[in-house]
């Protein structure tokens, strides 16, 4: 879909809202695999938006599409499942049903048993459980993703500390301020999507602003 390569996300949204919601989900799917990543994550706001509709007026429709996201992560299914997390944490986000029906299939790929191995999955995974995190953090920790979640603070993957950490700050989880600590000079950068932009920071300001959270102020990625 080209219109997803445009530069402003609002024009992008204004002008998906004039197509059925349910015809625009192919597009969508596709462009999570953008290597270009202004389009993917125009895809993953989109994403959100449509999905919401879809669920506002045939619920069941959308959990078929919740589930087509799911099995794009299974081994099964032959692929990758690039933004695939990213997607749902953003589905979630926006539209409280699906949250409490799927959230805890997504704090299920920092399981054991359905464990994303490949650290850029885990990167996406993080990213969308920090969007789910920051409207319904109670979701997360209901199904313990912070317990699960403990094991990426032992990552060899940089970016993977950083997106984690920045979760335990959202989550205000005191007990992983010690890691934390050991982050905060760590000068890898990382390419956040936040508040609908892409935002340059590096592993240690997320530390930083982790922990600036967890100490009940507030910091700034940048």
């Amino acid at each position: 879909m080209p219109l997803l390569r445009h530069a402003d996300v609002a024009h992008i949204l204004t002008e998906v809202r004039q197509f059925p919601p349910h015809l625009v989900i192919s597009s969508l799917m596709s462009g999570l695999y953008q290597a270009d990543e202004q389009v993917k994550w125009h895809t993953v706001t989109a994403f959100g938006q449509v999905m919401d509709a879809i669920a506002g007026s045939d619920m069941e429709a959308a959990r078929v599409i919740m589930r087509r996201i799911l099995w794009n992560l299974n081994e099964e299914s032959g692929g990758i499942g690039w933004g695939m997390p990213e997607a749902l944490g953003e589905i979630m986000a926006v539209n409280r049903q699906l949250a409490e029906e799927y959230a805890h299939m997504l704090v299920s790929y920092m399981r054991e048993e359905n464990f994303l191995e490949l650290p850029a999955l885990q990167h996406g995974l993080l990213w969308g459980i920090g969007r789910l995190a920051m409207v319904r953090p109670e979701l997360i920790l209901k199904n313990d993703g912070d317990g699960y979640m403990a094991l990426f603070l032992e990552s060899p993957d940089e970016v993977v500390l950083g997106l984690s950490s920045r979760n335990f700050g959202i989550l205000r989880i005191k007990e992983a301020a010690y890691h934390i600590q050991g982050f905060v000079d760590i000068g890898q950068p990382v390419r956040l999507y936040e508040d609908r932009r892409i935002i340059p920071t590096t592993v240690g300001a997320l530390a930083r602003q982790a922990l600036a959270r967890i100490e009940g102020t507030e910091g700034s990625a940048e």
